[in-house]
């Protein structure tokens, strides 16, 4: 049997800004967005591409976005295994709190 441990999202820190901020049709979701909203851990990668000022700024608009995720910083995408595998934290309830409509959402069978 399988289940959901968590929902990673690694997060591009030289362009988030700029997916972010794109504007879709009307009736088509920002998937940055919601990527960034769902997620129960939140890899903030390409740290050495911006600046510390850019990393606080930025940080502290993915915490505008979901207050709950854990922000690990890194480069290449080089995080501890532990800190990503086995770590339970996914949670149906919360993102049924967010989004109560989202298993009945197409393609969420």
């Amino acid at each position: 049997q399988a289940r959901v441990d968590a929902v990673l999202t690694l997060v591009d820190a030289k362009h988030i800004s700029q997916h972010l901020d794109e504007e879709k049709p009307e009736g088509v979701e920002n998937e940055a967005v919601e990527q960034v909203v769902f997620a129960d851990k939140l890899l903030l990668n390409k740290t050495d591409l911006v600046t510390a000022e850019e990393l606080t700024a930025i940080e502290t608009r993915l915490r505008g976005l979901n207050k709950v995720a854990e922000i690990i910083r890194c480069q290449n995408a080089d995080v501890p295994l532990e800190s990503v595998l086995g770590i339970g934290a996914f949670d149906l309830q919360r993102i049924m709190a967010t989004e109560p409509e989202f298993l009945a959402q197409e393609g969420h069978d």
